[in-house]
């Protein structure tokens, strides 16, 4: 049986606070809390086995590459891939797109060449690919999307053409909590020959994902948004794609051998991981893994579309409060965007920084979605396993001590 209040004692920040209050963290959409077990995993490698991989001839590294390459073979488990050299690390999700966008892009890209996005992506899985577009001249295209933040997937298959190389979408979005249909989305750029990376920094966090399943060409992830360590990050990609693209960074361990003229790359995954990585935050990322799997990703969902409708249903009955997002709850995950009228979401997040509430405001790196809407931002508040319905409830405090705030302000 899931126990929330169990599982918060696993997460020692939790039991902290902030600005004189209980910490009420609602901003794992940002970055996730961490387990004992994974801060235990960080420092037991710094402490004990702090080494080099892949090149020491003694027994501190070869234990330090075992857990690293565990981790790895661990990682494609996770998300359904059967071969774990298609598995490559990176530092986060960004880093990952963009080595889609320019080891694949550059090599694949001609002028006239078409990459379908949506208005409601990350800067990360938009940027990367207007850099490409203006160094090849390949041309974006936009999906639309519906009023309540889906994508409208019956024009899909219309915007694409002849010219239409790859679309790049979230597998969640960040600003809003909608969850993309992955595999209707697949059907479609399959029949037409379209290559189908996923951004899924929310999507892994949250969902159960298989990529070989679903089918996708590539798919990113950050580790620090699955109660792993900052600074490690994980791109998929099929086998024939990755060793048809050339190395994104060079130096070493990307390297079979060099001579005073070239260089010949190391097979996969070591040709795209030059240099040394974050060893300690792959190895700890081990641990977050097995927090995650022991917890069940199927229990996590269900338990934040729980919050996520209470939190809906409560803030919808509070005069001046506009949320934003659909409420298609089998396509919503552990996301509520809103705003109060009246009020700059900095001020509302301000606010709730004194009561101890931590959440994000802002355009959450999703501008042209922001801007569509005619918005400066929304406030948002992200759940995660560790997450209650008595923060919920203290969130609507929150909220209403905002509203006095700036009530009394405008007596003045």
């Amino acid at each position: 049986m899931f126990d929330v209040e169990k599982i918060r004692k696993d997460f020692p920040i939790l039991s902290s606070r902030m600005n004189g209050k209980p910490l009420v963290f609602l901003d794992s959409a940002a970055s996730s809390q961490k387990p004992q077990r994974v801060i235990d995993a960080f420092e037991d490698y710094y402490r004990c086995r702090n080494a080099n991989i892949h090149r020491g001839a003694y027994r501190l590294s070869y234990e330090a590459t075992d857990m690293y390459d565990k981790t790895r073979s661990r990682l494609a488990r996770f998300i359904g891939a059967s071969d774990p050299a298609t598995v490559i690390f990176t530092r986060n999700t960004t880093e990952s797109l963009n080595l889609v966008a320019q080891s694949w892009g550059m090599a694949n890209l001609r002028a006239g060449d078409e990459i379908i996005l949506t208005e409601l992506e990350h800067h990360s899985n938009l940027v990367p690919w207007f850099m490409i577009a203006e160094r090849t001249g390949a041309v974006i295209k936009y999906l639309p999307l519906t009023q309540d933040g889906r994508l409208a997937l019956e024009q899909l298959e219309p915007l694409i053409s002849k010219r239409t190389r790859l679309m790049s979408v979230a597998h969640m979005s960040n600003a809003l909590g909608t969850i993309h249909d992955i595999a209707a989305i697949r059907q479609v750029t399959r029949a037409h020959g379209v290559l189908l990376c996923v951004d899924g920094a929310q999507g892994a966090s949250h969902l159960p994902v298989k990529v070989e399943e679903l089918g996708v060409d590539f798919y990113a992830l950050s580790a620090h948004k699955m109660l792993g360590p900052t600074g490690v990050g994980a791109l998929y990609g099929r086998r024939e794609l990755l060793e048809s693209m050339p190395p994104f960074l060079g130096g070493g361990d990307m390297i079979l051998y060099v001579t005073r003229d070239g260089f010949v790359p190391a097979g996969l995954p070591e040709k795209f991981e030059a240099g040394t990585p974050n060893i300690a935050g792959v190895v700890a990322f081990h641990n977050a893994m097995d927090y995650l799997e022991q917890v069940g990703l199927e229990t996590i969902h269900e338990h934040e579309q729980n919050l996520v409708k209470a939190a809906v249903n409560k803030l919808r009955e509070i005069p001046g409060v506009l949320l934003y997002g659909t409420e298609e709850w089998d396509w919503r995950g552990g996301i509520v965007s809103f705003n109060i009228e009246g009020v700059h979401q900095h001020d509302v997040g301000s606010i709730l920084d004194e009561e101890g509430i931590a959440v994000r405001a802002g355009h959450h790196c999703c501008e042209p979605f922001m801007r569509s809407r005619e918005l400066s931002g929304t406030v948002r508040a992200s759940f995660y396993l560790y997450n209650t319905m008595a923060e919920i409830d203290q969130l609507v405090l929150g909220i209403q001590r905002v509203k006095e705030v700036f009530k009394s302000v405008a007596r003045r």
